[in-house]
């Protein structure tokens, strides 16, 4: 049975998983950058991003994503496997993103599949991410965009 300390580290870490698409997807990138420890890394190069620090990649979004007339991130599924001084844990959170493209005279819909591998560790201000990695399981209608 979970003790209340785990029931209560688990909700709390889903909630930071939510926290951070719904930033992701209204660009509030100040609450975005908050769902991050202070010296976390972010590596999305498997779906064709960057990797860097929190900051690196708070300025690459928000000249990136304003491409993109809608967007969504999708997340269900998190498994979570804590470390025995249950001062951090491992994630794993599968993702899917319908993303649309303005597109000539109109718009171009495509999906992208991904599983976040994410580790958290307990702060001050609860738990953050100190690194987390998009591993791309799947594009489905990517355009050919110009160079």
């Amino acid at each position: 049975m979970l003790s209340l300390e785990e029931m209560s580290d688990r909700m709390e870490i889903q909630e930071l998983v939510l926290r951070y698409t719904y930033a992701l997807d209204s660009q509030d990138w100040d609450s975005w950058e908050a769902c991050f420890a202070p010296d976390a890394t972010i590596d999305y190069t498997e779906t064709g991003a960057i990797a860097g620090s929190v900051k690196d990649v708070r300025e690459y979004l928000e000249k990136t994503m304003t491409m993109f007339a809608r967007y969504q991130h999708m997340v269900a599924g998190t498994v979570i496997d804590f470390e025995p001084d249950r001062q951090s844990a491992r994630l794993r959170t599968m993702c899917h993103n319908p993303l649309v493209l303005p597109w000539g005279e109109g718009e171009h819909v495509f999906f992208c599949g991904i599983w976040y591998r994410d580790t958290v560790v307990r702060t001050e201000s609860g738990w953050r991410f100190s690194s987390r990695y998009e591993e791309l399981c799947y594009f489905y209608n990517v355009p050919e965009l110009p160079a």
